[in-house]
């Protein structure tokens, strides 16, 4: 079972970072560097509805609270989401893999951050080693269960 959404406090940095609907690896990326305590977070999210899978995904942890900078943007309840994280970053560690990749790959994205290689490629999907395929296995597990066809009651 994953944490619970901080929902007030997804919304409450979500404003104050200008996030926005369209790269949650960025809005993750932001609010990690400007929130005190927090820590960058990879992984997947799983949810009801389209498009019934596993979506790579980035958010913050603080202490043990999941934040969100993009959930005002998801049109999703908080009790609906659903987190599975795959590789964790300290801000440190995360200003550091910023820099360095500006330095060395500066007309690419540096987000989302992938892990060490060796590692395998999951389709669309991130690159990452067992953590990322065991995320993704949890995650798949629990789109699977949240997107089962409704039964018509045989009365």
């Amino acid at each position: 079972m994953t944490e619970l959404l901080d929902e007030t406090l997804s919304i409450e940095i979500a404003t104050r970072i200008k996030s926005n609907a369209k790269n949650c690896f960025d809005n993750a990326c932001k609010a990690a560097l400007s929130t005190e305590g927090a820590i960058y977070v990879q992984g997947f999210l799983a949810a009801p509805g389209a498009p019934y899978k596993p979506i790579e995904y980035g958010w913050i942890e603080i202490g043990d609270r999941i934040v969100d900078p993009t959930f005002p943007h998801l049109a999703k309840s908080a009790g609906d989401i659903h987190y599975f994280p795959a590789h964790r970053l300290s801000v440190k560690k995360l200003k550091a893999i910023l820099d360095e990749s500006k330095e060395d790959y500066p007309e690419d994205d540096p987000l989302p951050v992938y892990g060490n290689q060796p590692y395998e490629y999951y389709g669309d999907l991130m690159l990452g080693g067992k953590d990322y395929q065991n995320a993704y296995d949890l995650a798949l597990a629990k789109c699977k269960e949240l997107n089962q066809p409704k039964r018509k009651d045989a009365n």
